[in-house]
């Protein structure tokens, strides 16, 4: 089995955590970068200990990995990143290469507590590719 593919299975365990803005532990919580975070230091792609939003991943731990969102949706383990009109990356998920994602999905900047993440529907999710939007930016830090 190769690294990618552990370490989507590895993400594929926190599906149900619930979902907490700035979160980054599956004891506590997770938002979108911080899933993804834990999942790449895990497995060597980002150094222990470092901290990134979703813009960050995409323009300062992995600006030379970029690959279509076309290709990312078939590309197991690539991370795939929704910009807002400023070309700011707001939400980063993890291609799962068949169409679908794994992502910390449903909550923001109020979900702070269980109880935010239940009464928002807020947890670790697989949903098709595309279901709040269009993807803009995708990389494959495997590559």
């Amino acid at each position: 089995m190769s690294n990618r593919d552990e370490f989507v299975q590895y993400l594929e365990r926190f599906i149900g955590t619930v979902y907490q803005w700035g979160g980054d532990d599956p004891m506590t919580g997770f938002d979108c970068s911080g899933l993804a975070v834990e999942g790449l230091q895990a497995f060597g792609k980002l150094r222990h200990g470092s901290d990134y939003l979703a813009d960050g991943l995409f323009k300062v731990a992995f600006p030379t990995k970029k690959i279509s969102v076309d290709a990312a949706r078939a590309t197991r383990g690539a991370l795939i990143g929704y910009q807002d009109s400023t070309g700011k990356v707001t939400h980063v998920e993890v291609s799962r290469g068949d169409g679908t994602v794994i992502g910390a999905i449903g909550g923001g900047a109020k979900t702070l507590t269980i109880g935010d993440a239940v009464a928002s529907n807020a947890f670790v999710k697989v949903r098709p590719i595309g279901y709040r939007g269009q993807p803009t930016i995708a990389c494959d830090p495997w590559a």
